[in-house]
């Protein structure tokens, strides 16, 4: 082959980029992000709760019910929520694509890993912004005497 043929020979066509949002670039940038937030929020929860105070020996029911009156630790414990199921979901989710090579149980593992999540999201917010201390207290409870003062 001469020279000047060799010179002609087209380049090898750079592969097409696809069009769109990268869901994995964004997932795998959430998953750190994510991760940097829930280091701050557990060890803030932790700090909170074992350290201040009476330390460990001051959780009860009462402590968690004072939480959860108060809606900065709500917010808190419910980002702390957010993020570690999203976290957790998004993770399982890449051992599954990693490891089922079946496209169908694939799919039916993400679908009901996204469900599981959302569902246990749903339940966990609920609890939180609608947790009241004095739901079932009976009249001879040891607690009526609380839920009378704070107007329950």
């Amino acid at each position: 082959m001469s020279a000047q043929a060799q010179l002609q020979v087209p380049a090898a066509t750079p592969a097409r980029r696809r069009r769109g949002v990268n869901l994995e670039k964004w997932g795998w940038i959430f998953m750190r992000a994510s991760g940097v937030v829930l280091v701050v929020l557990i060890f803030g929860h932790l700090f909170v709760n074992l350290m201040l105070g009476e330390g460990i020996h001051a959780l009860d029911f009462a402590f968690v019910a004072g939480k959860f009156a108060n809606p900065f630790w709500q917010w808190w414990d419910v980002l702390m929520l957010w993020l570690a199921l999203i976290h957790g979901a998004n993770g399982m989710r890449t051992v599954v694509n990693d490891y089922v090579t079946h496209p169908g149980v694939r799919k039916a593992l993400v679908w009901a890993l996204g469900l599981a999540a959302a569902l246990l999201i749903v339940l966990g917010t609920l609890v939180v912004f609608t947790f009241d201390p004095c739901n079932g207290v009976l009249e001879d409870g040891s607690m009526w005497e609380a839920c009378l003062a704070i107007g329950n």
